[in-house]
């Protein structure tokens, strides 16, 4: 009976064709209102926009955790599970510590797949300074693929953490490195034949395929949090450049102006992106730090990643709450606008569209 009580909900009509994120709607309704028993430790707890659970320890210190699905990627899923749940932590300004990783693998698949995934995980895990401390594996009817959830957990003092709802009027946004740094890994690998079909050369399928190297953002964000400079900071993942700013927007209750001339793009992303017909601002792009600072403190900012190494822009101004969330002006001087934190994925409608 409860097996087919199960076979009827997953056919339920509200729920299909839906992928990626639950709407707004239905995370509101579902998941933010059933959270069992309120504990008064919980600083920030489940709510749309912000990366982390914050949880004071008591001491003066708060505990902060994540967890993320890697769903959309197959040759780098081990390396992405950790850098995308530690990008999480460390946007709150806090080091991750420890890892919990949950494996789920094909039936069928065996120890050469496990061994791909671990070595993934094991090195990822050191270049952050991170140990995998539990989990848990299993071979799972049904999936065509593996797929990996990974929690990161971090902590530290309760007065230095940072929130994705801190930005405030007036203040810059920057974004480090170039945008979707994760999406073309993903594309130049997951997708190579379909790119080669399209005229893609295999050079430039090459050197987006190193862009995975790139996905951390825990150095840089650690780096603007130390130095006291971020209001808000966000690892901008599903949605692309533009969910990002949707969620420090929202989780803010502000308007984000941003300038597409001002968002620095690779040369092999734009090949890809173009042959593809894909909206680059709307791609996958772990790797990219979203930071907002004061306008007065910017240079201070982008001079301090800079002796860090790392590359950062200015590509947009915090305002008063208009209506919107993200005032895109384009490159071609159209204006977009979005009122709606979700911003659908193109790389999940790569999935859809050429590996179903």
């Amino acid at each position: 009976m409860k097996l087919l009580i199960i076979n009827q909900l997953l056919n339920y009509s509200v729920g299909a064709g839906m992928v990626g994120k639950l709407p707004p709607s239905m995370l509101t309704k579902y998941i933010f209102s059933r959270v069992g028993v309120r504990d008064p430790a919980v600083i920030v707890g489940p709510s749309l926009g912000e990366d982390s659970a914050v949880i004071d320890l008591g001491d003066g210190r708060v505990l902060v955790a994540h967890v993320d699905p890697i769903t959309g990627a197959v040759e780098f899923l081990g390396w992405l599970a950790v850098h995308i749940a530690s990008n999480d932590v460390a946007v709150t300004g806090v080091r991750p510590r420890w890892l919990l990783t949950v494996l789920y693998l094909p039936e069928g698949s065996g120890t050469d797949l496990v061994n791909f995934l671990t070595a993934q995980v094991d090195s990822a895990a050191k270049e952050v300074g991170a140990m995998v401390v539990g989990g848990h594996s299993e071979f799972t009817p049904g999936l065509d693929r593996p797929l990996i959830s990974m929690t990161a957990i971090g902590i530290t003092e309760k007065d230095k953490f940072v929130r994705t709802g801190g930005a405030c009027t007036g203040d810059a946004v920057l974004m480090t490195k170039v945008v979707a740094v994760e999406g073309t890994a993903i594309l130049s690998t997951d997708f190579k034949d379909v790119l080669v079909s399209k005229g893609v050369p295999e050079e430039v399928l090459e050197r987006g395929r190193e862009f995975i190297k790139s996905v951390s953002v825990v150095k840089e964000a650690l780096t603007l949090a130390e130095a006291g400079l971020a209001t808000s900071m966000h690892d901008p993942t599903e949605g692309g450049l533009m969910g990002g700013l949707t969620e420090i927007a929202y989780a803010s209750k502000k308007t984000i102006e941003v300038w597409e001339d001002s968002v620095p793009v690779a040369e092999e992303t734009r090949i890809i992106c173009e042959s593809l017909g894909i909206d680059i601002l709307k791609l996958i792009s772990s790797g990219v730090l979203v930071a907002t600072v004061p306008w007065d403190k910017a240079d201070e900012a982008l001079r301090l990643l800079q002796s860090k190494g790392i590359k950062a822009s200015i590509i947009g101004k915090v305002r008063d709450f208009i209506g919107d969330l993200v005032v895109l002006r384009r490159r071609n001087g159209s204006t977009e606008k979005f009122s709606d934190v979700l911003v659908e994925d193109e790389l999940v409608r790569m999935w859809n569209e050429y590996k179903t």
